[in-house]
């Protein structure tokens, strides 16, 4: 990991972390501020040849074999969704298994892994500067997975030091969090996160709607961003709420299922916020339809909870997004 590429407020989390003692971090917040690289710069700092203050060189031997996923003293737990999306491989029996199709990649971190994982952190580390866990995201361990890893978060063995990245830290067990030190982290400024976003290619305009979008949250809105050709793009996201209001179905054009309930739980929420007199988080006031009905609104939210707990299983997309749209039609249109 170059060093140039760590966003200023994780540099600094990352330092003011790396001068404290512990074995085991859990890192908490909601998603988008950048827990994964958080975690990665800190096991990249205590694995590192010639670390500073600032953490990681990010030109030694070592940061080079995490940069290209071969360290033989880093071990990371993730679902096999997340390590394929972002480039860590898979052990050779799973690797194998998927690509036979005799199953599919796993969305949990799975019992396997963390038994090699616990086997891991027996073993000598290979290049003396000890060994590190990193598990991302940590809240994706089942009771089982995670009862295993307990024993060895409480006493590791060795040289070993764990970091869990975690969005949703309330799903773990509470023993796992007990033996971590907690970090919560820290929310950029608009004007940081804004500016890191336009180093990475965006435009002022585009950041902009973009942060906004993801509510703040700087890793949330370059994914949002980096989504393709299909999916919110900053003039969709402007247009999306009177495209709503009218029915308007071509305003979710190309967007999956999960998208498009996304996007519209966001604008209920703001939808709702403003009704009671609150401001907006996600859209521009000044983009907003104006409703009237309060209880539309909230049967509308009920409804758009229910639709996001089996919008990865559609029977068909084209259909459902026709669903979702007469139903938000129909809720901003609705008269006391």
């Amino acid at each position: 990991m170059n060093l140039p590429d760590v966003a200023p407020w994780i540099a600094a989390q990352s330092k003011a972390l790396l001068a404290q003692n512990g074995h085991a971090w859990l890192l908490v917040g909601p998603s988008g501020l950048g827990q994964y690289r958080l975690a990665l710069a800190l096991v990249s700092a205590w694995l590192c040849e010639r670390p500073t203050e600032q953490g990681a060189c990010g030109t030694c031997g070592s940061c080079h074999a995490i940069e290209v996923r071969t360290h033989a003293d880093l071990c990371v737990l993730m679902p096999e969704t997340v390590s394929l999306d972002l480039g860590w491989p898979l052990s050779e029996k799973a690797q194998g298994e998927i690509d036979a199709k005799t199953r599919k990649p796993s969305k949990e971190i799975r019992i396997e892994a963390m038994r090699d994982a616990v086997e891991f952190s027996q073993r000598t580390s290979a290049r003396g500067r000890g060994k590190a866990v990193l598990v991302f995201p940590a809240e994706r361990m089942n009771h089982v997975t995670a009862n295993a890893l307990l024993k060895t978060l409480e006493e590791p063995p060795g040289d070993v030091k764990f970091v869990l990245a975690s969005e949703a830290a309330h799903q773990l067990l509470p023993t796992i969090r007990s033996r971590c030190l907690a970090h919560t982290m820290v929310w950029p400024t608009p004007d940081v996160a804004l500016a890191w976003l336009q180093q990475r290619g965006l435009d002022s305009a585009q950041a902009a709607v973009m942060l906004r979008a993801s509510g703040g949250r700087p890793d949330d809105a370059l994914q949002l961003a980096q989504a393709g050709p299909g999916g919110p793009t900053p003039a969709g996201w402007v247009k999306l709420p009177q495209a709503m209001a009218r029915g308007d179905v071509s305003g979710l054009k190309d967007w999956t299922p999960t998208q498009a309930v996304d996007a519209l739980q966001k604008l209920c929420h703001d939808l709702l916020t403003v009704k009671v007199g609150a401001a907006p988080r996600f859209f521009d006031a000044a983009d907003l339809p104006s409703v009237s009905s309060l209880p539309s609104l909230t049967a509308w939210a009920k409804a758009l909870g229910a639709a996001a707990r089996t919008v990865e299983h559609p029977f068909n997309s084209g259909l459902m997004l026709e669903a979702l749209v007469s139903q938000a039609q129909n809720a901003l249109n609705a008269k006391n």
